[in-house]
């Protein structure tokens, strides 16, 4: 597999090195220099395949020989071990829950992912890899039990105080061995800005091997196209009708990767970004203005962010051309209030308990069939946290109805330690820097 910096289609390197650097130095993103169509039977068959088959031929295809095939299955399955089931809530309306795995949340894909690569990759005696994660919610925590205990690495995870939930603060903060988090007084995007500062910095480079964690890294997107896949797959077992996907959105990765299965073949009519109140990309699908601003925090904390990274990928899927970019994707955007409704909407209609992204994602559904009003769609939309993550939003009856893990009982009883900071990348550097 070959990749390209989006700010120089010249630069090429490979997928280890991609993995390995996350970030071009020209703070670029890495993107595919081909994207491969997979055949017709498997995509008119993929009722008859299961998720971690989906997930092999998906990655092989991508991948081509970067990891031997018996290599490449072993790795899947390790990190693929738990489901995405598409659950019915009406005829013609599905809620893909991705927050099966570990850490409750659809980042175990990526992170999982990701970590059994670099595992892959790395070898004995080589430089400590150094992973700089950047969260504003549920990465964090899915990267954090990626990592734990891999040898040769150490992950730093930086989050904004007191914006994120405290069974998501507990699951940054309470791992020890090799995972340490910052606590950053400011927002999510003064924690990514951090990040990439920091894999700009010649000084950090000189004397680290960084890498990133965060959606930027390549490795992070390609295993987030399995559960479209595996999502038609399942939908396909009742009838193959027209499938419009409801994406909540904040870092722009999770769509971005559904619009990557959709150039590699996947059957989609429509995807929709449903964002909270931090609405840089609905607005600049109405105004072609693209304009960052700083995040606002809301109920949806894994959203509030005001400069997504994913979308330079996303214009690159799409050549820059805005129009056809449009006709694929429409947008909607929530305030707090509507995202309190819809779970009570939720509730009621279905007797189904939706965190605050899922309820977000569902509202983004509601709009576009009051929009476009047919009778010949199926809606998906992804539910990408588990809702024992809010336990503060709910009604009581709701909250009675959630029933939590038994990780979560165990987390519970964990001590949190991080250390806080300022938005100050001096800081952040000497903090690195202090243990090299």
């Amino acid at each position: 597999m070959k990749l390209y910096s989006t700010n120089n289609h010249d630069l090429e390197v490979d997928f280890q090195s991609a993995v390995f650097n996350s970030m071009p130095q020209d703070k670029g993103l890495y993107m595919p220099t081909e994207i491969p169509v997979l055949d017709e039977e498997f995509l008119n068959n993929l009722d008859q395949y299961t998720l971690p088959e989906i997930a092999y031929k998906v990655a092989s295809a991508l991948l081509h020989d970067d990891i031997p095939a018996d290599d490449l299955k072993a790795l899947i399955d390790d990190a693929i071990n738990f489901p995405a089931p598409a659950k019915k809530l009406n005829e013609e309306t599905y809620v893909l829950e991705l927050f099966h795995g570990p850490s409750l949340a659809f980042k175990d894909f990526g992170a999982r992912f990701m970590s059994r690569v670099m595992a892959y990759f790395l070898k004995d005696g080589e430089q400590m890899l150094d992973v700089l994660v950047a969260t504003s919610g549920d990465t964090g925590g899915a990267v954090a039990l990626g990592f734990l205990g891999v040898p040769n690495t150490r992950v730093t995870i930086l989050y904004p105080k007191g914006k994120v939930s405290e069974i998501q603060e507990l699951q940054l903060c309470s791992n020890g061995q090799n995972i340490r988090a910052i606590e950053i007084d400011g927002t999510f995007d003064d924690c990514q800005a951090l990040v990439k500062q920091a894999f700009a910095d010649d000084e950090l480079n000189a004397k680290m091997r960084l890498t990133s964690a965060n959606s930027i890294n390549i490795s992070r997107l390609i295993p987030q196209t399995f559960y479209y896949f595996n999502a038609v797959a399942q939908l396909y077992r009742e009838d193959k009708r027209e499938i419009v996907f409801s994406v909540p959105s904040g870092n722009f990765g999770n769509i971005a990767a559904g619009l990557l299965a959709w150039k590699m073949g996947l059957p989609v009519k429509q995807f929709i970004a449903a964002t909270n109140a931090n609405d840089t990309v609905p607005r600049f699908l109405e105004t072609g203005v693209y304009e960052t601003r700083p995040s606002v925090q809301t109920y949806a904390n894994a959203m509030d962010v005001g400069a997504p990274s994913n979308w330079v990928r996303i214009m690159e899927l799409f050549k820059q051309d805005t129009v056809k970019l449009k006709e694929l994707v429409k947008s909607y955007r929530y305030t707090d209030d509507d995202t309190v409704k819809a779970i009570t909407d939720i509730y009621e209609q279905f007797n189904y308990v939706a965190c605050p992204h899922t309820a977000i994602a569902w509202l983004a559904v509601e709009a576009f069939k009051a929009e476009y009003p047919s009778a010949e769609d199926t809606f998906v939309f992804l539910s990408t946290a588990h809702a024992c993550k809010f336990p503060d939003i709910f009604s009581e009856e709701m909250a009675a109805q959630v029933n939590a893990p038994e990780q979560l009982e165990e987390l519970k009883k964990k001590a949190k330690s991080a250390t806080h900071m300022n938005v100050d990348f001096e800081a952040f550097k000497a903090f690195l820097l202090q243990e090299v």
